[in-house]
Formats: C-alpha cells, structure tokens, sequence
C-alpha cells in the first residue's frame, strides 16, 4: 500500500506555533472551542485525519460555541469588505438582480429575526436562486431543526476552509 504525500499545506501548519495555528483555525471558523481542540490534536498525518477531527469538534459544540462560529459570517450577498474567504464563497450572489439581493436582504433580516443570527449556508458553487431557496426553505423550521442544519452547514464551510489551508503552497 502507498502512502499519500502529506500535502504542504498541512506539514506548514503542522509546523506552525501555537498562536499562528490558533490564528488560522480561528480564521477558517470563529469557535474558539473549536480551534482549540482541532490544535490540541496536532500533527495531523493526513488532511483526512485534520477534516475528521473537525467533524468530530463541530458535533461537540454547545449552542454558545455555534452562535461564536456564526458571528464570524456575513449575511448572503454582503460578504465583509477584505474578507476573500466569504467573497470567494458567496460568489453565487454576484451576478444576482438588483430584485433578487434585495429579496435576500428581506429574507435574510425575517431568518436574524426568527433564529437570532445569519442564515448560514455552505454557498460554494450556489447560485442566488438556490439560496434564496434555501433560505426560503429552512425558515419555518423549528429553532432546534434549525441549530442542527446550521451544523452541518457550518461543518461543510470548515472542510472547504481548512481544504484551502492545506492544499495551498507557501
């Protein structure tokens, strides 16, 4: 059996000290609980041991842990100014009418409303329609349904994130 190359990405951050490896953990997703516990279980011999220690930390946050996390995201469709990350993943919102963001907008303000914090979806490769579906979707659903949707969307963000932070070169 042949052994997958460690990708440079993860032997850098592998390698990182303890303060820029909680910097860009923390980058990647604003739990605190999390980033400690996916850095307490450094090194990672591979990006799926890195990817299912995530997994394994998001099934363990409390709710105070997973509104910390969704403070750290933008609304859909106003990605923070210099922030690559959310821009890049939103970018599904870019080319939407005028009509459609501010249906977002609307849509966005009565889920803050409902829930107390930002319709949180995982928008790599969607379109406004399907999030605007999505959001349409998921805001009758009771709180509890909720949070744990929420959950899995922030899990498939921190994948992505933490793919990009392996995968990169210096």
């Amino acid at each position: 059996m042949t052994s997958t190359p460690t990708p440079p990405g993860l032997t850098r951050f592998n390698d990182l000290e303890e303060r820029a490896a909680f910097t860009a953990l923390h980058e990647a997703c604003a739990s605190t609980a999390w980033a400690r516990r996916l850095l307490a279980a450094r090194p990672y011999a591979t990006a799926e041991e890195l990817y299912a220690a995530s997994d394994a930390a998001m099934a363990e946050l409390t709710t105070a842990d997973l509104e910390e996390a969704m403070a750290g995201h933008p609304p859909i469709g106003r990605p923070r100014p210099g922030d690559p990350a959310s821009a890049r993943e939103q970018r599904g919102m870019a080319g939407a009418s005028a009509e459609l963001r501010a249906e977002m907008l609307d849509l966005n303000l009565a889920y803050q409303e409902r829930f107390g914090h930002v319709f949180l979806i995982c928008a790599t490769g969607k379109s406004a329609e399907q999030m605007r579906d999505a959001v349409r979707a998921r805001i009758g659903n009771p709180p509890e349904r909720e949070r744990e949707i929420v959950r899995i969307e922030l899990g498939r963000i921190n994948r992505i994130r933490l793919a990009r932070l392996v995968e990169e070169d210096a």
